[in-house]
């Protein structure tokens, strides 16, 4: 281990995973509610599981020996926090939620999704568990960042 290297980080102290849990109880406890009854098994499923998705691709890369499997596990999960983004706006869309409501959720996305975009950063310098057998694997060269977004969003 590196001289500024820590011991294992828990899951528990990840930023990426407490912002994204934030957002997954919020979508949860703040939106679904806001929701009538005939989009349940609609808006209502499809948000719910999509903001579970973020947390859980972020833990589920967490625990994978190489960096590259945990960056893999992060862009699923940053697709899963898009699509998170895309129901909320639906909702607001349709006026199921109000702006106010809307604008928290914003809030909590954007944080989420700069520190998914931080950590993956992190992971990409650090190399952590690339000098296992088997992580000396290359990563293609593309770039995944999030710059497409406005930051207005």
């Amino acid at each position: 281990m590196s001289e500024g290297e820590k011991e294992y980080q828990s899951l528990d102290d990840l930023v990426a995973w407490q912002k994204a849990r934030a957002l997954g109880v919020f979508v949860h406890k703040q939106i679904v509610p806001m929701l009538p009854v005939e989009e349940k098994w609609d808006l209502a499923s499809q948000i719910r599981r999509a903001s579970k998705s973020v947390m859980a691709n972020i833990a589920e890369g967490h625990g994978r020996y190489y960096y590259q499997e945990n960056i893999r596990f992060c862009y699923l999960g940053s697709g899963s926090l898009m699509e998170t983004y895309s129901h909320l706006t639906t909702a607001h869309d349709l006026n199921y939620i109000s702006d106010e409501l809307f604008a928290k959720g914003n809030s909590l996305f954007l944080e989420t999704r700069r520190t998914l975009s931080g950590y993956v950063a992190y992971l990409k310098k650090s190399k952590r568990g690339g000098d296992l057998p088997g992580g000396c694997l290359k990563e293609p060269a593309i770039d995944y960042a999030l710059s497409f977004l406005p930051d207005e969003l």
